[in-house]
């Protein structure tokens, strides 16, 4: 069935917005084209929608930033994940996972803003073990299988260590993509997606593409400090959601 034309053009404002966002950042696209397309869809519509446009979008931000790509910290990062996201899966299953979610997103709401009013950033320049850099991999998959924000936890760590821009986005990036398109494939394999999910993934390319596009322009054009204003804004904003 092929959704109305308001349904339509609310669905392209969001992922256009959510797409946007994401080519910036590197992350956030579900924080905020769900914040539209949960008050759409279904939840059983709307999360493999938004699952399958960030990957997307991801796979879009990857070739637009493929001479930046630092894939052996990101294997790392890749294989930490991997480890965690089942046993999130299987916490999701067996636990009530509410107070875990609002504890995580009390700690990056404080930490972000603790951030954002900080007047300097020390950087942390040391080399990093190998067996670090998989641990927070998997401290990213186990808290995106639990809260759908995969990277959260690197992103933090990246930001903690003072890196720039490109060099945080090199390393974060193709781990966010490994870990959704883990997590959809999980998905696909517990339940069967309706064909609409499908429709509406079509309707929505235009959109996607064209926000994913203007904001990796937007992200070679702003300065390190904008980058982590806006990187530390969105971390804030999504852990007041998570609460």
């Amino acid at each position: 069935m092929v959704p109305d034309i308001t349904t339509s053009l609310l669905l392209s404002v969001a992922v256009f917005a959510g797409a946007f966002v994401s080519g910036l950042s590197g992350f956030a696209f579900s924080a905020v084209a769900g914040a539209i397309l949960l008050r759409v869809f279904q939840p059983l519509e709307a999360v493999p929608l938004m699952m399958a446009c960030s990957i997307g979008v991801q796979a879009t931000n990857l070739w637009a930033l493929r001479r930046s790509i630092r894939w052996e910290g990101s294997l790392l990062l890749i294989v930490g994940g991997l480890i965690g996201v089942p046993i999130a899966v299987s916490l999701l299953q067996s636990t009530d996972t509410h107070l875990l979610r609002r504890g995580f997103g009390v700690i990056v709401a404080l930490y972000a803003a603790y951030m954002l009013l900080r007047p300097t950033l020390v950087t942390a320049g040391e080399a990093v073990g190998r067996h670090w850099v998989a641990l927070i991999g998997f401290g990213g998959g186990l808290v995106g299988g639990l809260t759908a924000m995969p990277g959260a936890i690197p992103t933090i760590w990246c930001d903690m260590r003072g890196m720039p821009k490109s060099e945080q986005r090199g390393l974060v990036q193709p781990f966010i993509a490994a870990m959704q398109i883990f997590a959809i494939a999980l998905l696909v394999g517990h339940q069967d997606l309706s064909s609409k999910v499908f429709v509406d993934l079509a309707i929505s390319l235009p959109a996607l593409f064209a926000g994913s596009a203007l904001g990796v322009i937007a992200f070679h054009r702003v300065n390190e400090t904008v980058f982590r204003k806006t990187v530390l804004v969105l971390l804030l904003l999504s852990g007041i959601s998570l609460i």
